[in-house]
């Protein structure tokens, strides 16, 4: 997706040759037009699998997942990393690795919101090593629904996620396929 390349290029801020930060579009200050674009661009790559419900992990998956929905005309969920007081009784419990934030969470969701035989496409902002859209996958499949996909935001192709998740069977979409953080530089993959 070109649009999110450039806005890559333009705005983003390489921190190591492991980490790349875009918080000013995608998970602290979100550019409303992009998260369309994504979301347009996720429907269209999903376009012929049945998805019934878009689910993320709170809080940097939450702008492509809606605009996701919106355009599918399907329910967001989203997997809570902290616990409520609400939701603490008929939930769902994973724990999840975060490469950014070097910590396991603890991500949960309401069995009330997850049915068996549902078809759920997962959005998620960044794939480094697929630890978070593994604990989502888990938490689907416990559930007795099924995996319509997997849309990434921003894949590290130079990470192991990607290969681990289609390994494991899954479709992975990804709108920007990041080769290298080499020398302060994003390199993408080419097509």
């Amino acid at each position: 997706m070109k649009l999110l390349e450039h806005k890559i290029i333009s705005e983003g801020l390489v921190l190591s040759d492991q980490v790349l930060k875009v918080d000013s579009f995608l998970n602290h200050m979100v550019d409303p037009e992009l998260m369309l674009a994504v979301g347009q661009a996720f429907a269209e790559r999903f376009a012929g699998s049945r998805v019934d419900k878009v689910l993320t992990l709170e809080s940097s998956g939450i702008a492509p997942a809606i605009m996701t929905a919106l355009t599918l005309k399907v329910p967001l969920l989203f997997a809570r990393k902290h616990k409520s007081l609400t939701l603490k009784d008929d939930i769902y419990v994973e724990t999840v690795y975060s490469f950014t934030k070097q910590q396991h969470n603890e991500v949960t969701i309401s069995r009330k919101f997850l049915s068996p035989g549902e078809n759920v496409l997962i959005i998620d902002d960044f794939l480094a090593h697929g630890e978070a859209a593994f604990g989502m996958a888990r938490i689907v499949e416990s559930a007795g629904a099924s995996i319509a996909g997997i849309g990434i935001v921003i894949e590290k192709s130079f990470q192991s996620g990607a290969g681990r998740l289609r390994e494991a069977g899954y479709r992975v979409e990804s709108l920007a396929r990041i080769a290298s953080l080499t020398d302060g530089r994003v390199t993408f993959v080419s097509e």
